[in-house]
């Protein structure tokens, strides 16, 4: 690692077009851009080498952007081979920060392009992670763990990462204090449920042109991302089947209307499968050979084995890419099978990922979680944790006025009544919006 590259992305001539888009990214994310405001002097992260494992994408670049602001060293992989968009990985690398992400990346690459990150200049090894996944976090406990000493702290983007962290802690094997941002409020019940609402209908067109009204169409798991989906679908006049392995959320699918069954039915159905699981095997063989011609079939969990990839590639007749990210396999009985992304998350893979304003409540979550790891290092212990609710209505709050929203203030009497403080927190932390 000593002798890496400054950078590696696809084309560095992209950076102007990256920097156009950028910008028009930083109107859309009001909370990155308040912290860059309230922070810029104070430098909270000056001393901080944080090694970034998340999606290297125009949003993803006004995070990086911001934590240089307030002080970081900053270096970036993504955290899927597919995710990156390339004229944002030129912009950053541009500035001088080191990049290691290009659409397209194999699995080979995709672990040189973390390992790029791990050591700073003069030899220097990171001291925080901000990862999306856990890809990061593995790495660096099984492969590298005499870094992990200098580790303050992880932030975790999303439910996969997390559930990573909550079994490392449960198996003895996490070392370092970590904070789950995916289960602030203001990232699950607006990125996971809101953000997947437009960027899965995004994804599915931009690589498909299908109309959508009509058709039968399949979601895997009825959690944050479930319901978005669900919701997008429906609206575009598609008949919803769901299928769930938890009783609420099954029972929760059931009471807003949907139709709930098992994949082995809802195959023989579905004309569009959806699946937001973040667990293995969501979709098989035996699957694959109940389905209609031609169904369509994609991924916006988090890792490629919800869908059974490997048994198309296996057991398929023929494959013909149709584009990139979109191939048609023929089966044995002569039907068809459309897989997005390579069974990779389709919003990204084939589309641009959620809009900038959703991800600005994600992103002013995850750069809350590095400044408390960074600047209270004795108060987080080993384990996973969460921000304050006073921070996430903090978040919720910078949002506001780019909305038009008018917020109601509680009177002295009003919130003595309640037995809560004016200016919040407003809700008990178990509370569950």
């Amino acid at each position: 690692m000593s002798s890496k590259p400054a950078f590696k992305v696809a084309d560095i001539s992209l950076a102007d077009w990256g920097r156009k888009e950028i910008m028009l990214a930083e109107n859309e994310m009001p909370g990155l851009m308040s912290l860059r405001s309230k922070y810029k002097d104070s430098k909270p992260l000056k001393g901080a080498r944080i090694a970034g494992c998340l999606h290297m994408t125009v949003q993803t670049a006004v995070l990086i952007e911001t934590l240089v602001v307030l002080g970081a060293e900053v270096q970036w992989s993504s955290c899927n081979i597919f995710s990156t968009q390339d004229h944002a990985a030129a912009a950053i690398a541009k500035t001088g920060v080191p990049v290691y992400a290009w659409k397209g990346e194999t699995d080979e690459e995709y672990i040189w392009c973390i390992e790029q990150t791990l050591v700073f200049k003069d030899g220097q090894p990171l001291n925080l992670i901000l990862d999306d996944g856990g890809d990061l976090t593995n790495l660096v406990h099984e492969k590298y763990p005499q870094f992990l000493s200098n580790i303050k702290g992880i932030s975790e983007e999303t439910t996969t990462g997390v559930h990573n962290l909550y079994k490392m802690m449960k198996d003895g094997k996490l070392k370092v204090p970590a904070i789950n941002v995916n289960d602030s409020v203001t990232k699950s019940k607006f990125d996971n449920l809101y953000g997947c609402r437009e960027s899965l209908i995004d994804g599915i067109k931009r690589a498909t042109d299908v109309m959508l009204a009509g058709k039968v169409c399949v979601v895997a798991g009825y959690g944050d991302v479930g319901k978005g989906c669900a919701q997008s679908l429906r609206a575009f006049g598609g008949r919803v089947i769901v299928t769930e392995i938890d009783p609420i959320n099954a029972l929760q699918a059931s009471m807003e209307g949907y139709e709930v069954t098992t994949m082995d039915e809802a195959s023989k159905e579905g004309q569009i499968f959806v699946t937001t699981t973040g667990c293995k095997d969501i979709i098989t063989g035996k699957h694959f050979l109940n389905m209609r011609n031609d169904s369509i079939i994609c991924n916006i969990g988090h890792f490629d084995c919800e869908i059974e990839v490997t048994w198309l590639d296996k057991n398929a007749v023929e494959k013909i890419n149709i584009k990139p990210q979109v191939d048609r396999y023929k089966l044995s009985n002569g039907r068809h099978i459309i897989l997005l992304a390579e069974g990779r998350l389709v919003n990204l893979g084939c589309a641009m990922g959620h809009p900038s304003f959703v991800m600005s409540n994600s992103f002013t979550n995850q750069t809350l979680a590095q400044i408390e790891l960074w600047t209270k290092p004795g108060h987080y212990s080993v384990g996973v944790h969460m921000l304050p609710k006073k921070l996430d209505e903090e978040v919720a709050a910078l949002h506001l006025d780019h909305l038009g929203v008018k917020l109601t203030k509680l009177n002295a009497d009003q919130a003595a009544y309640l037995g809560i403080p004016a200016e919040g927190p407003y809700k008990p932390d178990h509370y569950r919006y």
